[in-house]
């Protein structure tokens, strides 16, 4: 077969048939890839979904509504139902708050709105101090666990803003925010504004002069 010579059109042949064969193999692996991925993160929804909420026999996940915040926008709701009565919901929250930005968690409360358990989707704080929020909110320890609370009469905010949670050592930021977060599920899940929003006041803490979180 003979050679094409170098010349500007045969380049660009060349480069054509380059682009659409990867072109049909990316198009192939995204097509046998996609519906697995899909699974897992519906799996991994799940998972979350029953590890935040009372026991349940309906499908939250198709049964999922938006509910309007405190702050003016919406977040999602997956209602648990046992026996055809609502046993608590599981809200997807989160917050822009953080120290490194946006911080995901799921927060579930039962009928009566106290806060069965939560789980951290996603942050970017830092490790060995923000990252702690993955337990120390959960930890039966002084001041720290939100497990239990209710949020009915007020929200939860820190010690140091005159609440009743203990912030992570080093973190106040990252706590702020994670507060922030659960109380706009709440407020989600029951229609009403808490007595008062935490988690805005990241600049001045740095006003302050704080070198950590």
């Amino acid at each position: 077969m003979e050679k094409l010579k170098s010349s500007l059109p045969n380049m660009l042949l060349s480069l054509t048939v380059i682009c659409m064969s990867a072109g049909a193999i990316l198009a192939g692996v995204n097509r046998y890839t996609s519906e697995p991925i899909a699974w897992s993160k519906a799996a991994a929804l799940e998972a979350a979904i029953k590890q935040v909420t009372p026991d349940f026999d309906n499908n939250p996940i198709r049964d999922a509504y938006k509910a309007v915040t405190s702050d003016g926008d919406s977040l999602l709701i997956y209602p648990a139902v046992k026996d055809g009565k609502q046993v608590g919901v599981a809200v997807d929250s989160n917050t822009k708050n953080g120290f490194n930005g946006e911080i995901k968690i799921i927060v579930g409360f039962d009928a009566e709105g106290i806060l069965v358990n939560y789980a951290v989707l996603q942050h970017a704080e830092t490790p060995g101090l923000g990252a702690k929020m993955q337990e120390w909110f959960r930890t039966e320890k002084n001041n720290q666990s939100v497990i239990g609370k209710s949020l009915a009469q007020k929200s939860l905010s820190v010690t140091k803003d005159g609440g009743d949670i203990d912030a992570i050592t080093a973190s106040t930021i990252t706590s702020r925010a994670f507060l922030h977060a659960i109380n706009r599920a709440y407020s989600a899940c029951k229609g009403t504004a808490p007595d008062s929003a935490t988690g805005a006041t990241r600049s001045t803490d740095k006003k302050k002069g704080e070198s950590h979180e």
